[in-house]
């Protein structure tokens, strides 16, 4: 169980020189600073985990192993810095955390997603876990559309292990893993009203009852807005459900957990520079019926067991259900039909982890853990003739892809972790994951999937307490990527050549150190080297062979409580992403050249106020460099923003409050860009989707 915090979190790190050093300099340099420290180690630091707001205590039903045992970057979003934030997607809801990238795409449902440890959110690469309240909710792509169906006022926290050494789990682990656990037992009865900018108006209701060992939840969110531009209207709704029983002796707990999700959205369309130059909240004729219709469901059943003395066993089976249908017209270019089309998916998963942890003594304990997953998917494309608007509803010019496709994975993990001193403690670990599946495509092709056989996936990770309050930490692992979609090159169809895993190998030497009470900080430095690395969109069919690749940074963070009153932290993350070996189709070298869509740097941070038990005021930036927008960094870099959120809260009783959000307090006008090589028959250009301005959202909250 996760104890209640009041500390903050923050990344990455101003030493902009410290990324090129070489591993051994980065040793040496991070020793050197050690030495100035107290050289007699006692007990280690509480963990490597920074927090930011106040964590519920509550029955964790999170995937072990206990998350202090993942010597890693570890950061916890606690409910104070969630509950009350107006976002129109929960993924908005990470950038408060070190080092996450977000790309805001600003299309309807399409709106976003938020990654790290130098992996873009174009989609192509698919690279961090997602779990809620530790079910697997990435979609057979990767993206992490599932998350949509959790509202700010039901999470409890969310954690974010960056690196490559948890062995918990395989498939979409690539650069980390987030978690999302909502609110479980307490007694409350949790109302948020809220409205603002754009005509957005929301509602937020969390009810939670427990008694003679029977614990319920339930939550119903709805959320409907006009948009910051034309044919820009979304709506949404989410219902839930939480039911867990458990023994008073913690000998035996079982639970239910249901969602369901529903959204409609208009999507405004990608603009051109000249477009955008002329006004930026335009929607252009051609996509006045382009939108978004997506329904998720997910169910969960939990049973976990104290079998004896320090032996637990706990088990996880679930559904996760995803259907969506886009409509989407990219450019106005008339000839063909490339441009205009409409996408379907249909999507189900079954799966079962089972985890088994053995605290043998003082000195070691055990964690073995396997998981299974079947998923059984259909994706649809329609291309469309040209028309303005595009008519959807007419026959299609061609029906590019009506594909039936499986997946089946089997993971198994073990881990130890071994602490034979109060300062020293040692976790190796050991993951493998096998796949399989087929897919029948029109034209009665039928292929398997690429036999890659079992991945293995090593890790160790090593962290000892140079003093009281200064740890330095080190780990070693390999994550993988495997290929997704329908088709090849996913699937071996005829002329598909046999593919290798991409194989991942991560390092991260940091520190944690506590230099006074109520101040955390945290420096890492980290690489993770890719091999047959592919750039794979399944939703456009589009890929790019990026070979062996490198990525790299420093992460800073730094919380401090300044007195009573005060709150501050930090953080700092400067990365790069480049293309070691690799070569476009026409056999250019990408030698050298950044992965798209990778800013430089990224930077977070923020200052809480509380002169009396009433009020509350708080500032929060976010930042990200520019970024190259195509494979041989040809065109220019764009995307960057820096952007401010003001906010004050009133508590008005015991039980009721108001609170004031100004978001992008200064205006900045940035916007989205990709490259788009697709669409325009040969004049390729890039394309824009500009972002808010500044806007404001009142909120009331009634605990009743």
């Amino acid at each position: 169980m996760l104890a209640p915090r009041n500390v903050k979190l923050i990344d990455q790190p101003n030493a902009h020189t410290l990324r090129r050093l070489a591993p051994s300099r980065m040793v040496l340099a991070v020793l050197t600073a050690f030495a100035a420290g107290d050289g007699a180690a006692q007990n280690l630091t509480s963990d490597r985990t920074t927090t930011l707001g106040t964590v519920e205590a509550q029955q964790q039903i999170a995937a072990s192993p206990s998350i202090r045992n993942i010597l890693s970057s570890v950061d916890v979003l606690g409910s104070e810095q969630i509950g009350d934030k107006n976002v129109m997607n929960s993924w908005e809801l990470l950038g408060q955390m070190p080092g996450v990238q977000l790309t805001q795409t600003g299309q309807g449902a399409e709106s976003g997603r938020a990654t790290f440890r130098a992996f873009n959110g174009e989609g192509y690469i698919n690279a961090i876990k997602l779990l809620i309240d530790g079910v697997p909710s990435n979609v057979n792509s990767g993206t992490q559309r599932f998350l949509d169906m959790i509202f700010p006022l039901e999470i409890a926290y969310i954690e974010a292990v960056r690196g490559t050494n948890d062995p918990r789990y395989g498939l979409h682990n690539i650069g980390g893993n987030v978690n999302i656990a909502t609110r479980q037992g307490g007694d409350y009865r949790d109302l948020r009203l809220s409205v603002g900018s754009f005509a957005t108006r929301e509602l937020q209701f969390a009810l939670g009852h427990e008694s003679d060992g029977l614990a319920q939840n339930y939550f119903i969110g709805a959320q409907a807005a006009h948009g910051n531009r034309e044919h820009d209207t979304s709506r949404k709704y989410t219902l839930g459900g939480k039911w867990f029983y458990g023994e008073d002796d913690d000998s035996a707990r079982i639970g239910l957990i249901a969602r369901i999700y529903h959204h409609e959205a208009d999507e405004p369309g990608f603009l051109t520079a000249t477009q955008m130059a002329e006004d930026r909240t335009q929607s252009p004729p051609k996509n006045a019926n382009d939108g978004d219709n997506r329904d998720m469901r997910q169910a969960s059943i939990h049973a976990d067991f104290r079998l004896d003395e320090g032996l637990h066993l706990r088990n996880t089976l679930y559904f996760n259900r995803y259907e969506d249908e886009r409509l989407v017209t990219f450019t106005n270019y008339p000839l063909g039909n490339a441009p205009r089309q409409r996408r379907q998916w249909n999507e189900s998963q079954i799966g079962l982890l089972s985890t088994v942890t053995w605290q043998a003594n003082d000195v070691l304990s055990v964690e073995s853990g396997f998981n299974a997953e079947h998923q059984d998917n259909r994706y649809q494309r329609y291309r469309y003739a040209y028309a303005v608007p595009t008519n959807f509803w007419s026959t299609p010019a061609r029906v590019q892809n009506d594909d039936r496709y499986t997946l089946d994975n089997l993971g198994l993990y073990l881990q130890a972790v071994i602490q034979p001193t109060d300062a020293l403690k040692i976790v190796p670990a050991f993951r493998a994951d096998r796949f399989s599946g087929d897919t029948a495509l029109p034209g009665g092709v039928h292929a398997p999937l690429q036999p890659y056989g079992w991945i293995d996936q090593p890790k160790l990770s090593v962290i000892y307490a140079l003093t009281p309050r200064l740890s330095v930490y080190a780990n070693w692992g390999q994550t993988f990527q495997v290929l997704t979609g329908s088709t090849a090159p996913a699937y071996l169809t005829p002329g598909q050549q046999a593919l290798e895993p991409s194989i991942n190998t991560g390092k991260e030497l940091g520190l944690k150190l506590q230099p006074i009470a109520g101040t955390e900080a945290r420096l890492a430095l980290w690489r993770q080297d890719a091999t047959n690395e592919v750039a794979n969109n399944v939703s456009s069919g589009t890929t790019v062979g990026l070979g062996h690749t490198r990525r790299q940074g420093v992460d800073l963070q730094l919380s401090t409580q300044l007195g009573e009153h005060w709150t501050a932290w930090l953080s700092h993350a400067v990365q790069e992403a480049k293309v070691v070996t690799a070569y476009t189709a026409t056999g250019v070298s990408l030698h050298g050249r950044e992965v798209f869509s990778t800013p430089r740097y990224i930077s977070t941070a923020g200052l809480d106020y509380r002169p009396d038990a009433r009020w509350k005021f708080g500032l929060q930036a976010h930042a990200q460099g520019n970024y190259y927008i195509d494979a041989l960094n040809a065109h220019g870099k764009y995307g960057g923003f820096t952007v401010v959120d003001a906010s004050v809260r009133y508590q008005l009783s015991a039980r009721s409050s108001i609170d004031l959000q100004i978001k992008n307090l200064t205006d900045d006008r940035y916007a989205y860009v990709w490259y788009d090589n697709f669409f325009w028959g040969g004049n390729d250009q890039p394309m824009f989707s500009p972002a808010p301005g500044r806007s404001a959202y009142l909120g009331f909250e009634l605990r009743l």
